[in-house]
């Protein structure tokens, strides 16, 4: 089979803003008494904002309303917004840009496919924006991973067909969602968790696009 595009999530893969998300969460917690643990944390890659706030209130046992809900989502995204303003190139995930220059020699179309509403920014910050044909965020999705939409939408947007995509993902939900998208997944991160995908690296340092794609 010939491979066309590679499709990358944001969080974990390219950049790591996992720590930012962290924090916002952590702090909005504190609010109604509840400590978010940084094992809770990792549940919640990938995973949307709607969603995330759910389950953290499903952990501290606590009933909101929806104009609660509304507020606290704005309140996070709002200190999550002056955390990630300060990104920048040094904050690209060793090993990336090497691989992103790689494929693009290598002739592959090039997608973001993220649950983060704010990937625009991040991109644009960390100087990132200039590699990808296409950007589906969750500004364009209505589902969450492994709900396979935000693959299938880039995919989409890049003009060919899934099954000739590979996706790049750090969490157990994106590996999901692009196998359901019925496209090949490369796990970035631990063994254990990513079991699902069809590779697994612990990250792009030393990568080479032409070995690490030969199918």
């Amino acid at each position: 089979m010939k491979y066309k595009a590679c499709l990358f999530d944001l969080d974990g893969v390219l950049v790591d803003t996992a720590i930012y998300h962290f924090q916002a969460w952590k702090t909005l917690g504190a609010n109604f008494g509840y400590i978010l643990t940084e094992a809770q944390n990792e549940q919640l890659k990938g995973v949307s904002r709607v969603a995330s706030l759910d389950r953290i209130l499903a952990w501290a046992n606590k009933e909101a309303t929806q104009e609660q809900k509304n507020a606290w989502l704005i309140e996070k995204n709002d200190h999550y917004l002056q955390l990630i303003s300060h990104m920048n190139p040094g904050e690209i995930l060793p090993g990336v840009l090497l691989f992103l220059e790689d494929i693009q020699k290598l002739g592959y179309r090039i997608a973001l496919g993220s649950a983060s509403k704010n990937a625009q920014i991040i991109l644009e910050k960390t100087g990132l924006a200039t590699y990808f044909d296409a950007i589906i965020d969750g500004n364009h999705v209505s589902k969450s991973k492994p709900d396979p939409e935000v693959f299938l939408k880039g995919a989409e947007a890049l003009q060919v067909s899934p099954e000739t995509c590979i996706v790049f993902e750090d969490a157990e939900a994106g590996v999901e969602a692009a196998k359901r998208a019925g496209m090949m997944a490369i796990g970035i991160g631990d063994a254990h968790v990513l079991h699902q995908a069809d590779k697994i690296i612990p990250n792009f340092t030393g990568v080479l696009a032409s070995d690490l794609l030969k199918f």
